[in-house]
């Protein structure tokens, strides 16, 4: 009895947030008990209720939270590195999963699954950067790569690079992604240049463009969608 009496009240508290997610996933919790589920696998030894709230409330939401860095991390008091590299890994994990997921459809069918792995890749990048996703014969996707970060849109060798990757990768088409780090999902000029380039380049080869997207604050822009290409 003095043994049960001992135990901290976070260990029960543990279970239940566990058995509730079992039961009925995600659907069942609030944000914040999301993340203190994540951080329940991290720091085995503490309450770590009352930091899942402080993060949700420093960044501004669950998302932003798993957006953030590990400089962002470390300006918030109680953070250990582990947790924040966790945090880290909990995302990369993620855009791995749908990365993997559009890769082993027979067909790409569901051009909605593309843009969700593009928006979890890159809405949360604090720099600007390059995906290319190649597609062979049968229209499945066979890779999914970064080619550049940086100021990328002034780069000419991105046309240059982007034909490589598709002749690389056997592709028969292939899907330009680039994000705009806290900006808006306007395509700029240079954006507009830079996919006329990319579309004259893989031209060359025999290589169609189907889209180039923009992600920008977890949404995204179609050049396909509205007609620019």
């Amino acid at each position: 009895m003095l043994e049960e009496k001992s135990k901290p009240h976070y260990l029960g508290h543990r279970d239940r947030l566990r058995k509730r997610f079992l039961k009925s996933g995600f659907d069942s919790l609030a944000d914040y008990e999301i993340l203190e589920l994540a951080l329940t696998y991290v720091i085995p030894r503490r309450d770590v209720k009352p930091l899942a709230k402080v993060l949700i409330q420093e960044f501004g939401s669950l998302k932003q939270v798993f957006d953030a860095d590990i400089k962002d991390f470390k300006k918030i008091k109680n953070v250990s590195d582990c947790s924040a590299k966790f945090l880290l890994f909990l995302r990369k994990f993620a855009s791995l999963y749908l990365s993997l997921d559009i890769k082993q459809q027979e067909k790409l069918n569901s051009p909605s699954k593309v843009k969700d792995f593009l928006i979890s890749s890159l809405s949360g990048e604090k720099i600007e950067k390059v995906y290319v996703l190649t597609l062979d014969f049968g229209n499945r996707v066979t890779s999914c790569i970064e080619i550049e970060s940086g100021t990328v849109n002034k780069s000419f060798l991105i046309p240059r690079k982007i034909a490589e990757t598709a002749l690389n990768n056997k592709a028969v088409s292939i899907i330009l992604a680039h994000n705009h780090p806290g900006g808006t999902l306007k395509p700029s000029q240079s954006d507009i240049a830079v996919t006329i380039s990319v579309r004259k380049a893989l031209e060359s080869i025999e290589v169609l463009l189907l889209d180039h997207i923009i992600v920008s604050n977890n949404d995204y822009f179609s050049f396909k969608e509205h007609n620019l290409i």
